[in-house]
């Protein structure tokens, strides 16, 4: 049975529709292929250079050096934006073919990074290097506060259990914990040091607000404790001066009185 004229046409159409073109170089238009496609024609190895690294890739002979970037990838570990090939003491664009470049079966390439991205790589580099050397001295302040939290929860639990302390353990408390916040001040910091070091100075300020506050109940214990006193050594010396042998003032007055009234007799 034939085809009908209709039907063939129809599947040309189809066919056309599903054929992917590109322009090469010279305004030759030709079917696009894709890196490993086995339709692409033969396999060549081409050789890399890059430094004092060498790589050996197998890519179609169509392909172009962009393709050729895409497969170096994994072996430099340079993403294809930062790749610059030379051949023949050229630097090749991405659409370039490799074979209507003259790249054949074991041809040497040179890869070299591109500078730019080089560029940012080192300033990211040391980017990183200072948020890591901030962290570490967040860490080392951190540290010390610490240790200096361990004795303001001391205080707390003495002044709660009624026990007066000296104003002098506040103080000396108090500035041992603004040292560190000095420190914390004149640590330089960026991305994630930078976080840490702020929850770091308010951890060292909620310290010293707390000790402010122990500082005030205990000097409201002291003071409370100085009028009971004050009051007591009252009635202990009115008690004393009724029981005392030495007459209080004014029954010496009345007794001389008296005494004048027997004189007159």
């Amino acid at each position: 049975m034939k085809k009908s004229p209709s039907k063939g046409l129809e599947a040309s159409v189809l066919n056309c529709r599903q054929i992917d073109w590109e322009l090469r170089p010279g305004g030759m238009l030709v079917q696009k292929r894709e890196v490993g496609d086995g339709s692409s024609g033969p396999m060549i190895k081409i050789k890399v250079s890059h430094g004092s690294y060498h790589y050996e890739v197998t890519v179609p002979a169509q392909s172009t050096f962009g393709d050729l970037k895409k497969v170096l990838v994994h072996e430099a570990g340079l993403e294809a934006e930062e790749q610059r090939l030379l051949f023949r003491g050229k630097e090749k664009e991405d659409n370039e073919c490799l074979h209507m470049e003259g790249v054949k079966d074991l041809s040497k390439v040179i890869l070299l990074e591109d500078p730019a991205c080089k560029e940012r790589k080192l300033e990211e580099m040391k980017k990183n290097e200072a948020i890591l050397k901030a962290c570490e001295a967040v860490a080392r302040v951190r540290a010390e506060v610490d240790k200096l939290s361990q004795k303001v929860v001391t205080l707390e639990t003495t002044v709660s259990s009624g026990t007066l302390v000296a104003e002098k353990e506040f103080i000396v408390l108090t500035e041992l914990l603004m040292v560190q916040l000095l420190k914390l001040d004149m640590i330089e910091a960026d991305g994630e040091a930078k976080v840490q070091r702020r929850i770091e100075v308010r951890r060292v300020q909620s310290f010293v607000d707390a000790l402010d506050k122990l500082k005030a109940r205990n000097s409201n214990t002291l003071s409370n404790s100085s009028n009971e006193v004050s009051v007591t050594a009252k009635w202990e010396t009115f008690d004393s001066g009724v029981g005392s042998v030495s007459t209080p003032v004014s029954i010496q007055s009345a007794t001389k009185v008296t005494q004048d009234w027997e004189l007159f007799d």
